[in-house]
């Protein structure tokens, strides 16, 4: 017996894929001045293409280009802004077991999108020049709004953000309206899903970070709402032919996690009152708690269970994750339910641990347990 999603998902990866072996090495190459920017161009175009072709091959219904031309999910996004540049800060993000590369974003004037120079625009407009001649549909993944603004309020944008933005609301709003003019731009290339993936959210979640001297600050729920509006700002009033999901995990650098928690603490929040049509959730181990936090995922909306670990290239049980389903199932409706994969494969160039086999094995066994049981 199969059951009918509300508004059919489709079979969606959540986006990085890990990188092949030639474009890691045109990559360093190009940073050492070794190849031109064209010479890596052309490496990007030819890995993109034989993905997006793996990804019809797997039965994908929404391709991405694997974020194949980032090094992180987030940062090569905000660098493209006018009014952020690009530094080494001297330390990285400290997740569970490492430490990050020590790269992040800056201000230097005002936040803008310009169509003209962000290079994500001619990026997606290569994915869909594929996607236009296959059994497929383009997805744009981005970094949320909030995201953003968890990147500027660092130590090192203290000084800035009083200089270029003395009323804070100002950063706000124009971190919305670059936002809401990008996804717009998005928008009129031809891409109807876009999916903004956040991390801030796992800020809430975790005890441990939340007792430090950095943490406190996010115990305040009051920020909670900042970057509720920052994100709701940013995609009202958008065309009604736009699919805006959101993908919510707790850190995924090398197979590491930054994060532990369950969803609790953010779900009168995050669930009850972002307005987005789908939640792709990280649920692939007991550090994501429970799926009781789902009763509060308002009006239709629906959630995209994240059962199966992209840590590891272990296969899970089949059967593992249909009990799972269920469970979840008594929280949110089956036909609000679907499922994917925790997270992408290589959120940053480093990759995961596992091999490309495992990935794409994961993918089928999503692929197959979705037939099953939504048909």
């Amino acid at each position: 017996m199969t059951v009918k999603t509300t508004n059919k998902i489709g079979f969606q990866h959540v986006g990085s894929f890990l990188r092949p072996e030639e474009l890691k090495q045109a990559r360093k190459d190009f940073s050492n001045n070794k190849i031109s920017q064209a010479e890596l161009t052309a490496v990007e175009d030819k890995a993109i293409k034989d993905l997006v072709d793996k990804e019809v091959k797997v039965g994908l219904d929404y391709a991405t280009d694997g974020e194949f031309r980032r090094s992180y999910w987030h940062l090569d996004f905000f660098w493209g802004f006018e009014g952020i540049d690009h530094i080494h800060y001297g330390e990285g993000y400290h997740f569970a077991h490492e430490e990050t590369r020590d790269d992040t974003a800056i201000l230097s004037g005002k936040i803008k999108f310009n169509k003209d120079t962000h290079p994500f625009i001619k990026h997606f407009d290569y994915l869909k020049s594929l996607t236009d001649n296959l059994d497929i549909e383009p997805k744009q993944t981005i970094p949320a709004p909030s995201q953003l603004y968890i990147e500027l309020i660092r130590g090192t944008n203290d000084d800035k953000i009083k200089e270029f933005y003395p009323n804070i609301e100002d950063l706000y709003s124009d971190i919305e309206q670059a936002y809401h003019d990008a996804i717009l731009a998005f928008y009129d290339e031809g891409a109807r899903v876009i999916q903004l993936d956040d991390c801030s959210w796992g800020l809430f979640l975790d005890d441990n970070f939340l007792s430090t001297p950095d943490g406190q600050a996010y115990a305040n729920s009051g920020i909670q709402d900042i970057l509720l509006n920052l994100n709701n700002k940013a995609i009202e009033n958008l065309p009604e032919d736009l699919t805006i999901n959101t993908h919510v995990c707790r850190g995924n650098y090398h197979s590491d996690f930054a994060f532990s928690g369950g969803y609790g603490p953010v779900a009168d929040t995050l669930f009850a009152k972002e307005n987005v049509d789908t939640y792709f959730l990280e649920y692939d181990s007991k550090r994501a708690g429970g799926f009781e936090p789902l009763a509060k995922v308002s009006g239709d909306k629906k959630v995209v269970l994240g059962l199966l670990t992209t840590k590891s290239g272990e296969l899970e049980d089949r059967q593992d994750i249909i009990d799972r389903i269920k469970e979840a199932s008594q929280y949110l409706p089956l036909d609000r339910l679907w499922l994917s994969t925790q997270c992408g494969f290589a959120s940053t160039e480093e990759g995961n641990v596992l091999t490309e086999d495992q990935e794409w094995a994961k993918l089928k066994l999503v692929k197959s347990i979705q037939d099953e049981i939504w048909g």
